[in-house]
């Protein structure tokens, strides 16, 4: 199943997202948009998928379809009972405690983030797209200093796969906490995970 992250009336990034999934031998065959739920049957044939692709796009607005259709808790809920959710970008953000970081995309501040609880799957922020902006680094280091939640943070085609205690890495992401980075490894995000 794909979930858009805003009106999708081209289906671009669905049809790209499908074309992806295909090379691996998988279909994507359920498009949701939020804003035009169709009701229980298409929650249900959601939640009947073995996996659910939560896209990329502008994160809080995002967080607000997902508010808005009641389905941030039934996605929870759905990921805790062991369903599986891809997130890219915006879709990873979303999984995490916050999307304050996410703030930074638009020249914000992710302390002045008020509203921004999530999913709350995994014990860290999540913040991608790090090569973007030679700004990005230096702002999570000073933001480090007053969450405590430790921030996951990867350059484009980086990423990880967290699956029962299973934790693997791809590319050198980086974990900033209180204002020092260092490379991601799979001991301290397990580790991480185990305190949740």
């Amino acid at each position: 199943g794909y979930i858009a992250s805003a009106p999708e009336p081209q289906r671009a990034f669905f049809d790209e997202k499908r074309q992806y999934y295909a090379r691996y031998g998988l279909s994507l065959d359920l498009f949701v948009d939020l804003d035009a739920l169709a009701g229980g049957e298409e929650i249900g044939r959601l939640f009947a998928c073995n996996a659910i692709h939560l896209t990329g796009g502008h994160t809080g607005d995002f967080l607000r379809r997902l508010r808005q259709s009641g389905m941030l808790e039934k996605l929870r809920a759905w990921a805790l009972d062991d369903g599986i959710l891809v997130g890219t970008s915006a879709g990873a953000i979303l999984m995490t405690p916050t999307i304050a970081a996410d703030a930074l995309f638009e020249g914000g501040s992710p302390e002045a983030v008020r509203d921004g609880a999530a999913l709350d799957l995994m014990p860290f922020e999540f913040f991608p797209h790090l090569n973007d902006d030679p700004g990005y680094l230096p702002a999570l280091l000073r933001y480090s200093e007053t969450t405590a939640n430790p921030i996951l943070a990867c350059r484009d085609g980086e990423g990880l796969i967290l699956c029962d205690g299973l934790v693997e890495i791809f590319g050198a992401p980086l974990m900033i906490a209180g204002g020092f980075v260092e490379a991601a490894d799979r001991g301290r995000i397990a580790d991480l995970l185990s305190r949740a």
